[in-house]
């Protein structure tokens, strides 16, 4: 059970990363720092957000932009802490 839990807060902790770099590269392409004409660039792109999107996209439907700023990444990195603060909670020791 203990490793079970360990791979569940593992992966929750890769996702958020995840999460992360997609929402810096976004900003970045968006300001012309990284240039997606890259193939490199592009398919680290692409893949953060064929993994991220349909996680985003539900809360996206429910929480306006606010001043041009997506809030989603971040209310999705909040439900993850909660997430992994419950694993740790009801895992006890076992983390």
């Amino acid at each position: 059970m203990q490793s079970i839990l360990i791979l569940i807060d593992t992966m929750l902790s890769l996702y958020m990363w995840g999460i992360i770099i997609a929402a810096a590269m976004s900003w970045l392409t968006y300001g012309g720092v990284i240039n997606t004409s890259n193939r490199f660039v592009h398919l680290v792109s692409d893949f953060l957000y064929r993994i991220t999107e349909p996680a985003l996209r539900p809360i996206r439907r429910i929480v306006p932009y606010i001043g041009g700023i997506d809030l989603s990444p971040i209310i999705l990195i909040l439900l993850i802490f909660f997430l992994r603060n419950l694993l740790h909670e009801y895992g006890g020791s076992l983390l």
